[in-house]
């Protein structure tokens, strides 16, 4: 019996950093507000397949495209 799986779905997450801020400050956000998070530009980035994490990455961009490049997997997924 073989396994077909490319009709299998995951949703890939890539997270760039993280903030705290108060849910007050977050409802008075409008359009073009800007979060500061907790990274640099050069710092690795999480990659989450169905939000857990599988790998680390650094983004890419490609003229008006930003992608990201995996450069470690993480254990139990290699």
């Amino acid at each position: 019996m073989s396994t077909n799986l490319t009709n299998v779905k995951v949703e890939i997450s890539v997270v760039l950093g993280r903030s705290v801020i108060a849910m007050h400050q977050l409802l008075r956000m409008g359009r073009g507000a800007v979060i500061e998070l907790d990274a640099s530009q050069d710092d690795q980035v999480l990659i989450l397949a169905n939000d857990r994490p599988v790998a680390k990455g650094e983004i890419v961009i490609h003229g008006d495209k930003i992608g990201v490049s995996v450069t470690e997997i993480l254990k139990g997924y290699q």
